[in-house]
């Protein structure tokens, strides 16, 4: 089965596993007769394209035409193959529907041979509206970024008071103390603030850190396993 899922965009998998949750999703049919160039759409196809069904006649131009700009080749790469092959086929692509909104669709679809022949006469499938899966997807992962954030300024807030009240710095001292030594070991300050808390929290138990305990932290290189700072 050729599959044309836009591997630099990685939401395309997580696309898949919403898709597989059994949510419904709007569905249009289509027939596309190679030999003629004839486009059918079923009516909510027409729709997905921001028409209304008769409004247009359905044709390879006018589709690709409503591809985003940055998905067409990919499409009409994956609709000439699967021309050639009739191997069934799926991608995951985004259009600019009449109305000038983007949406999400994804296309399955096979070919189909002249009897007894090896020659692909007609493809045809489904077109499946993903925009709400994908904005579904999108409100995800922005939680999940909000969330990340929100733990790394607690983290960092924590180290950055623990230095503020150990070494009697002002605030601006403190932050700057982490992020120096985060360029001395290459890595971020939020990884920098999480491992000078475990390691105040193993060391100095229940009791108040001391300065030996950050001078200790500060003085003993940077563990080899831990992440650098990402490019």
């Amino acid at each position: 089965m050729t599959t044309s899922y836009n591997l630099d965009r990685p939401y395309d998998a997580d696309l898949i596993e919403l898709l597989l949750s059994g949510n419904p999703q709007p569905v249009g049919q289509y027939i596309f007769s190679i030999h003629t160039g004839q486009w059918w759409w079923s009516d909510p196809l027409y729709q997905m394209h921001g028409f209304q069904p008769g409004d247009v006649v359905p044709t390879t131009e006018l589709m690709l035409a409503h591809k985003h700009p940055d998905d067409r080749d990919r499409v009409q790469a994956v609709l000439g193959n699967a021309g050639k092959s009739g191997e069934p086929f799926a991608c995951v692509h985004r259009i600019i529907d009449a109305n000038g909104h983007t949406k999400t669709l994804g296309i399955v679809g096979r070919g189909r041979k002249e009897p007894g022949t090896d020659d692909i006469s007609q493809l045809s499938g489904y077109f499946v509206d993903l925009t709400s899966t994908q904005r579904e997807l999108a409100q995800r992962d922005a939680n999940a970024a909000i969330a990340a954030s929100s733990l790394s300024c607690a983290v960092i807030e924590q180290a950055k008071g623990a230095v503020m009240t150990v070494y009697a710095m002002t605030e601006n001292e403190a932050i700057d103390l982490l992020r120096h030594h985060s360029s001395i070991t290459n890595e971020s300050v939020r990884h920098l603030a999480r491992r000078l808390m475990t390691s105040l929290t193993e060391g100095s138990g229940t009791s108040a850190p001391t300065t030996e305990d950050l001078d200790l932290f500060f003085e003993t290189p940077r563990p080899q396993n831990t992440h650098p700072i990402p490019s």
